[in-house]
């Protein structure tokens, strides 16, 4: 065995330093917190951000916009999208994850009408264009709001 092979590396294992332990360890009596002072008390120090009474970055920069809470996250897809399924299918959000048209529906679905449609469906959906509608019932099928 070589010195290079030792396993773990001589040094790679060391061990925490305990603060406190006496005069001797280097880190005795204050524990390397000096004497007095804010950051010495416990509990000690500022909160993260806090630039000494100065305004905090966080404050001086502008704000924009808002947010919504009560925003809705509607998929939505194109009439044309909705040729690869058979003549007479019934097609909901289960289904269109299924066949994976979309990959994701939040809180709805919502069809529109680019392209044509070339199937007699029934499309149940949680919203819908008027041109979308106009072509599925155009082509035979049905448009059905959830």
């Amino acid at each position: 065995m070589k010195l290079h092979e030792l396993r773990p590396a001589p040094g790679a294992r060391t061990k925490p330093t305990r603060k406190g332990q006496g005069i001797g360890s280097g880190l005795g009596k204050t524990a390397g917190r000096g004497h007095k002072g804010q950051k010495a008390r416990s509990g000690g120090g500022v909160r993260p951000g806090f630039e000494g009474g100065q305004m905090p970055l966080q404050r001086r920069m502008p704000k924009r916009g808002f947010y919504n809470p009560f925003s809705k996250e509607i998929t939505a897809i194109n009439v044309s999208q909705l040729n690869c399924f058979e003549d007479g299918d019934v097609v909901t959000p289960e289904s269109l994850l299924a066949a994976r048209v979309i990959k994701k529906a939040a809180d709805g679905v919502k069809i529109l009408g680019q392209g044509n449609l070339e199937r007699s469906l029934t499309v149940k959906a949680n919203a819908f264009s008027k041109s979308a509608e106009e072509k599925i019932t155009a082509a035979g099928g049905k448009a059905e709001v959830i």
